[in-house]
């Protein structure tokens, strides 16, 4: 595609002409004749409901099959909107948004890209959470593939199978570790469903070129294996030579099958796995871990945008984190590259300014031999410390990172004491769902008399005191991957480098407006997320060409624009 063409109304490598048409232009619904319009209601790829229009019922052998009248796309929206509304309950909120899914895509994507600040807490955490819990008892159709040890040997076949060839995003997991919720086995494929569903509203992917998988190997979540309900293998996980060759015979299968291009993100897989894949095939495909890499940068962007409320840089202040797992380390080392980017110093010199506790108190020399490889970097000169507060008081930290898992862990104490060094301290629960955050908005703000800058992993609602509105921030991966993946798309990257995650990080920074600081929030809202996923995409493809990991030649002109002329928009087209 030339350099100043960007009239197509979305769609990278859009085979069927379904998106690069222009959104005026008539498409055709039908890749077999039919006699009846029946089996194209039935598609939700193409069903409109009541919105297809007189000449559209004569032409596709729909008439009788609908009641007469003809209504808008909007009007559909405004009656689901209010349906949707009228359900108390989140799970069922959830489960009209997928049945929406399953007949009428557009009309659900449409609805999820207006509603976006309303419905993400529904299609992701933390109802996404819950439904992955009851996944069983909920189940009605199935979404994704599934890859279990059943298919060993069989893993190609089993791709092949699905329908879309030119599949762009895979988002895998073998929901050993869903959100804070443990081992949920099979049930965990909500989670590529909802993530999938996010590339699209926010990041403009198509929808028939993501891929949700689950990789089931067994469960040790005896609830699960007990549960007649169940719908996954009945046996205890795989681990070990017999894990390691089915993930590598997936990996090599989907190269295969889709080319060395499609971005495979890893979904909540456990910390001994999550780190061992990701070195393992970050070489050899173009792979990318949301919980470790995407979470750090939608951390590293609150942080950078931060730094205009509290002063300094980055650098200059000193950070504490409860949890030493995916998350946290992610975020560390994240925050680490920014400040060598910064600074010129040696990656090593700047660990030293990042502390990590665990469940066994804060990470020093003397625990070096006991220690997991990822924690080793972290481990610091200082004497043993147990407890959270304690190490607070020693380390002196400005900035407190939660990513532990477990509820309530900044206490009344570990934030009176943050707020005790400091004017303004910055605290991140970042654990989901809602229930395994390590505060609420509200403690943290009363707590520390209002002077804390808050953000989480899941939503609060704004909060009072002391007669003044605080809004929290959430530090929400939807901010990040869905651009990421555009930008990786859009360039044609073959790999991704660190350097891609720190543009995403400071396109996102860049984002936060002074009427936003103003207010004291260090993201910007989710109702602009578009325009936020096209310039992060646009950053991120920018280093793509310029580390020379793009291949799809010449670079675009104007990089924005070319990230929103390939973004799938939800609105109707019309049949001829």
């Amino acid at each position: 595609m030339d350099g100043g063409d960007y009239s197509v109304a979305g769609g990278v490598e859009d085979v069927y002409g379904e998106d690069a048409a222009s959104m005026d232009q008539p498409v055709t619904p039908w890749t077999v004749s039919v006699a009846s319009g029946y089996s194209l209601m039935r598609d939700p790829r193409h069903n409109k409901g009541l919105a297809f229009t007189e000449k559209e019922r004569d032409a596709h052998y729909l008439r009788g099959l609908l009641p007469p009248v003809v209504i808008t796309q909007e009007l559909q929206e405004k009656k689901l909107m209010h349906n949707l509304r009228q359900y108390q309950v989140p799970l069922q909120r959830y489960m009209a948004l997928m049945d929406l899914q399953e007949r009428n895509e557009r009309l659900f994507y449409k609805l999820l890209v207006d509603n976006v600040e309303e419905l993400l807490p529904v299609v992701y955490t933390p109802t996404v959470g819950e439904a992955c819990q009851k996944y069983g008892s909920i189940f009605r159709r199935p979404q994704g593939l599934y890859v279990s040890l059943k298919e060993k040997g069989k893993i190609l076949e089993v791709l092949k199978n699905w329908p879309q060839r030119s599949v762009q995003v895979i988002v895998v997991t073998d929901g050993e570790r869903i959100l804070g919720l443990g081992d949920l086995g099979c049930q965990g494929m909500g989670i590529p469903v909802g993530k999938l569903s996010l590339y699209t509203a926010l990041g403009g992917v198509r929808p028939s070129a993501c891929l949700p998988i689950t990789i089931d190997v067994g469960t040790n979540n005896e609830k699960l294996l007990n549960d007649e309900f169940y719908i996954g293998l009945r046996q205890r996980r795989a681990t070990g030579q017999e894990y390691a060759e089915l993930l590598h015979e997936f990996m090599s299968a989907v190269k295969q099958n889709y080319g060395e291009k499609v971005l495979i993100q890893f979904e909540d897989f456990a910390n001994h796995n999550a780190f061992e894949l990701l070195a393992r095939y970050s070489s050899s495909h173009l792979v990318f871990n949301d919980d470790i890499q995407g979470t750090a940068s939608v951390v590293l962007a609150g942080l950078l945008a931060a730094l205009r409320l509290l002063g300094g840089t980055l650098a200059d202040h000193r950070f504490l984190f409860l949890g030493a797992g995916e998350a946290g380390t992610g975020i560390a080392e994240l925050i680490a590259l920014e400040m060598s980017k910064q600074t010129g110093n040696p990656i090593e010199e700047n660990r030293k300014k990042i502390w990590l506790v665990d469940s066994r108190g804060l990470i020093v020399d003397s625990r070096k031999e006991s220690l997991q490889h990822f924690k080793k970097p972290w481990a610091h000169e200082h004497e043993p410390v147990k407890e959270l507060v304690d190490a607070v008081k020693a380390i002196k930290p400005t900035v407190l990172i939660g990513t532990s898992g477990v509820g309530k862990q900044f206490t009344k104490e570990v934030v009176e004491a943050m707020a005790a060094l400091n004017e303004k301290p910055l605290i991140m629960a970042l654990s989901n769902p809602t229930s395994r955050a390590e505060c609420t908005a509200e403690e943290a703000y009363t707590w520390s008399e209002g002077r804390a800058i808050f953000a989480s992993g899941s939503p609060f609602d704004p909060f009072e005191y002391d007669g003044k509105v605080f809004v929290p921030g959430q530090a929400n991966n939807a901010y990040i991957f869905p651009g990421f993946g555009l930008g990786v798309i859009i360039s044609g990257a073959i790999r991704v480098h660190d350097d891609m995650l720190l543009a995403a990080s400071e396109a996102l920074a860049l984002q936060v407006t002074e009427e936003h600081y103003e207010k004291e929030l260090i993201y910007p809202p989710f109702s602009d997320i578009r325009k936020i996923s096209a310039n992060i995409a646009a950053k991120v493809a920018a280093k793509a060409y310029e580390l020379g990991l793009a291949s799809h030649l010449p670079q675009p002109k104007d990089l924005v624009k070319y990230a929103e002329s390939c973004m799938y928009s939800p609105k109707y087209r019309t049949y001829r």
